[in-house]
């Protein structure tokens, strides 16, 4: 042992720890970390084991850390000493068991009194085969102990309420929530199926907390529709274990300070692209993908912080697919290498921008994952759903006055659900009120054709990556995939084709109109998102798939539920009964998120759709980050509530569909509005349910898609032109766009009303 200039001595059971949750593979952690910093200091610490309580594991990674290991017995009324590693010291007895004699310890040199003692304990080692054990798998033989009890006698509710608390969910409401739907069988199949120990995340308990609720609804019989799932899971408590055996521990320390936050998070998450994960935890990893074999399967971020109640976090995070069309070697190198895309993507600067946006910078996040078959089947080298969507329990995007917000809406797609979660380029997912499930939020069959999906996602075998596919293309060569009850003959276009000389066709429209009205489906999801929504005390967000099984029964696979971040309706609006035409600036139909407003606007910022469209591509760009630059001006959204309105799709990354902002250079302003530019094709997309949609949502942020040309629209786009522009007062070196952005910050200032039921927007001159 190292000589020291002061002593510390940290008295401490290191099995105590357990009391508080910690498990095995953490308490190696703790030594990991804790024994060098102690040796930086230039003091020495001692802590207590007891003998039979860690697994072998566990004992070995402190036998490396620590530079004295001794064992110490009472035997006979004696203390014995046995030392069993001492860092840079030898003699010839220094390895012998010693015994206590007055004050010193004398080395046990007769073979008789030595055999009899480590006989001895040799013995009582015997009888304690539980040591191969873990904490938590000793925790979890108590706990199947408990299975043939009554589900609600008093231990057993005891064991899952603390099985939740160490297992399942941090937050006190998610954990309250699993310790009522969760049965004890439930989550002793978890662990069963858990890599490492820790929490599970937010996104795995979410999945299964709502499958549980469906399971447990009498009235419906989910049990036949329900589509069974075989995920696993990778413990948060493996999150640490890999930074900590990697060496990057200081490293993550300075990225929790002030001035580190970014910094260092950058060169951490570099960092953790490439690191190497324990060799227990690989053994764990191998038989994971020994047994998806072939099938495809994703694995998804499930952070501590994520899908609570309050923070979404969608998007942020990675989840990533992996088709596992290679050989076995290829499977699981492709499988560590996304976990650690997803461990990294913790640190990745739209991350830490979202955590400290909303107060959460300060907060402990570790990553969990969930590992899910991908839902689906092979059809050629294709492998795809035949649906998936997102579903809200509430819609405060309804587009008629008839129209229930407490019906829900879903946002459905065909083939795989990324086309349904994220902002799709130049594509449209079918946005369906469940009360009204036939009427869109457009009119007519042009813009049915439009407003459409063009595209499928699919997982592309022969490639062995996620892959887009032209609709047309997909249904011509693989002709089993035309489910009436998505797709339908588009006559008109082949008629169209026909009369210019083309090919004549076929051609499809996804309309899921079938589906709609001839099947049990719309039904099904009202009464998901009801029965889910009564559960949480909360609007739900959801996503799922759906397929057909061999018996032709239509099956839905819930592969994720969060509380939905949705303002509701917010406090009822009086739109008043005249304004004088001459101060109408907007006057809108439908087209809102956000629920009803009454908020007065100090600022408008008016991106020109004709001078955007002029722009060459990579002024495109810079007029993006100039926008970026104005928001960064709006400090309070109180004493400047703003009205950004721009062409098409905000936080498109294609110039030609909208302005390419990040979400971090729009996040002040109080009001976003897309207007569409019908002669370059650029319009807005109604992405309710989307990532891009959660977060206007948490950042409280009213949006209006603005058709000049629908027929109840008021659009004043001339005004701004009659207004001083302010746009260089604000950023000096933007003067290369003032015919382009204008900034109009009135002393008299507009307001905006917005009420839902009416489905009426008005932006005015007070």
């Amino acid at each position: 042992m190292q000589a020291s200039t002061g002593i510390s001595g940290l008295d401490a059971a290191i099995c105590h720890l357990r009391l508080g949750g910690a498990t095995d593979l953490m308490i190696g952690n703790f030594f990991k970390v804790t024994c060098p910093y102690l040796y930086e200091l230039d003091t020495v610490a001692y802590f207590g084991l007891l003998r039979h309580h860690h697994d072998f594991h566990t004992i070995a990674r402190i036998r490396e850390t620590t530079q004295v290991l001794l064992d110490v017995y009472n035997f006979e009324r004696r203390l014995y000493v046995h030392p069993l590693k001492v860092w840079n010291r030898y003699s010839p007895t220094m390895f012998l068991p010693h015994y206590q004699k007055g004050d010193a310890y004398l080395p046990l040199t007769s073979s008789i009194e030595a055999s009899k003692l480590l006989w001895h304990i040799s013995q009582k080692g015997a009888h304690a085969a539980s040591r191969r054990l873990d904490y938590w798998d000793r925790l979890f033989l108590e706990a199947e102990d408990l299975l043939s009890m009554p589900p609600e006698s008093e231990p057993v509710r005891e064991m899952v309420e603390r099985l939740c608390r160490i297992m399942v969910a941090r937050e006190k409401r998610i954990c309250e929530l699993a310790a009522r739907t969760l049965t004890l069988e439930d989550l002793i199949n978890i662990k069963s199926r858990l890599i490492g120990s820790g929490f599970i995340g937010g996104k795995a308990a979410g999945m299964l907390v709502a499958r549980r609720i469906l399971l447990n609804d009498s009235s419906a019989d989910w049990a036949e529709r329900l589509e069974p799932h075989d995920s696993f899971y990778i413990g948060s408590d493996v999150f640490y274990t890999y930074i900590v055996e990697n060496g990057w521990w200081k490293l993550f320390m300075r990225q929790k300070t002030p001035e580190g936050y970014f910094e260092a998070g950058a060169e951490l998450r570099e960092q953790m692209l490439s690191g190497r994960f324990a060799e227990p935890i690989r053994q764990r990893f191998q038989e994971l993908v020994e047994y998806f074999g072939q099938s495809p399967m994703i694995a998804r971020s499930s952070s501590l912080l994520e899908d609570s109640f309050g923070n979404a976090f969608a998007g942020k995070y990675e989840s990533l697919f992996l088709v596992n069309q290679c050989d076995p070697d290829e499977r699981y190198t492709r499988f560590e290498e996304a976990v650690r895309r997803i461990f990294a993507s913790t640190m990745s600067q739209d991350a830490l921008s979202y955590r400290r946006q909303r107060g959460l910078d300060e907060q402990d996040e570790q990553m969990a994952l969930l590992i899910q078959r991908v839902s689906g089947s092979h059809q050629k080298r294709y492998f795809f759903p035949l649906m998936a969507g997102v579903g809200v329990s509430y819609n405060t995007f309804v587009w008629r006055p008839h129209q229930d917000p407490k019906a829900g809406m879903i946002r459905l797609v065909f083939g795989l659900g990324t086309r349904a979660v994220n902002r799709v380029e130049d594509d449209y997912p079918q946005t369906i009120a469940l009360d009204d499930p036939l009427t869109r939020p457009y009119s007519g069959r042009k813009d049915a054709k439009r407003f459409s999906q063009h595209k499928v996602d699919v997982l592309e075998a022969q490639a062995n990556c996620l892959a887009t596919v032209d609709l047309h293309d997909l249904l011509i060569n693989v002709p089993e995939a035309r489910s009436e009850l998505v797709v339908s003959r588009d006559y008109e276009a082949e008629d169209q084709m026909r009369q210019m000389g083309r090919d004549a066709g076929p051609y499809w429209l996804v309309d899921f109109r079938k589906l709609l009205s001839e099947t049990p489906f719309v039904q099904m999801c009202r009464s998901m998102l009801k029965t889910l929504e009564a559960a949480y005390a909360y609007p739900v967000d959801v996503e799922f798939t759906a397929n057909f099984a061999m018996d032709g029964r239509l099956n839905i696979n819930l592969v994720q539920c969060r509380p939905l971040q949705t303002k509701g309706l917010r406090a009822n609006v009086q739109l008043p009964q005249t304004i004088p035409t001459d101060r109408i600036l907007l006057s809108i139909s439908g087209g809102a998120m956000g629920g009803n407003i009454s908020q007065s606007l100090g600022c408008v910022i008016y991106v020109d759709p004709a001078g955007y469209v002029a722009l060459p591509q990579p002024q495109k760009y810079e007029l993006a980050r100039c926008i970026g630059r104005l928001n960064q001006t709006v400090a309070d959204r109180h004493s400047r509530p703003t009205l950004l309105m721009g062409p098409g799709r905000w936080g498109t990354s294609t110039p030609s569909l909208g302005v390419p902002v990040s979400f971090s250079e729009i996040n002040r302003v109080t009001v976003l509005a897309e207007v569409a530019y019908e002669s370059d094709n650029l319009s807005p997309d109604l992405s309710f349910g989307s990532h891009f949609f959660q977060d206007l949502v948490e950042s409280d942020i009213f949006y209006l898609a603005v058709f000049p040309q629908a027929e109840q629209t008021v659009f004043r786009c001339d005004w701004f032109f009659e207004q001083p522009n302010r746009l260089t007062s604000f950023v000096p070196q933007a003067e290369a766009f003032e015919t382009v952005i204008r900034v109009w910050a009135p002393d008299t200032p507009l307001r905006i009303f917005s009420d839902l039921m009416q489905q009426k927007t008005v932006v005015f001159c007070e």
